[in-house]
């Protein structure tokens, strides 16, 4: 007979995994790296499953943002190299695939602590409460990136053909 941890964790996974896959790549800017940052995040949730179902997709959101902040300190020491070069591909896409990559590439230019209060703030929706408990800091704080954040989106975005509406104002606390 399985455990009903297993089974919880199951059922949370099949229910959540794709918002919370959405939120790693939003993060990361790369599908495979934020599957592999899911990844690690659930394996991490299923040994300590007795202790976060309480609040799985908090303990999961948290653990997301402080895995893709190691993740890119650990990028800075060893920089990246581009597998090849884009500029002669033809580019033959949809207007909101080209959104969807100018606001990534947008995202990706973010320090690690604006991109989560960002993303959790405005793409996953979550209060500024939320996000301050997600983050470990202060609601004051999450404001602060967040509208640093969305000024240097505006700012980086501002030179697209794209039609973008970037939130004008940062909600305060629901």
């Amino acid at each position: 007979m399985r455990d009903p941890h297993g089974t919880e964790f199951d059922d949370f996974v099949r229910t959540r995994s794709v918002a919370l896959l959405r939120v790693a790549y939003l993060l990361v800017g790369d599908r495979h790296a934020a599957e592999d940052l899911l990844q690690e995040v659930l394996e991490q949730m299923y040994v300590r499953w007795r202790r976060v179902r309480e609040s799985p997709e908090a303990y999961a959101r948290r653990a997301l943002v402080n895995r893709s902040i190691n993740r890119w300190r650990r990028r800075t020491r060893r920089p990246e190299q581009a597998l090849g070069d884009n500029d002669g591909v033809a580019r033959d896409h949809a207007d909101d695939i080209a959104l969807r990559q100018a606001v990534v590439a947008a995202l990706r230019t973010l320090p690690p602590r604006q991109r989560a209060a960002v993303v959790l703030r405005y793409l996953e929706d979550l209060s500024v409460a939320d996000v301050a408990g997600a983050l470990r800091c202060s609601e004051g704080t999450v404001k602060s990136h967040a509208s640093r954040g969305l000024a240097h989106l505006r700012e980086a975005l501002a030179g697209s053909s794209l039609v973008l509406s970037v939130p004008t104002d940062t909600r305060s606390a629901r």
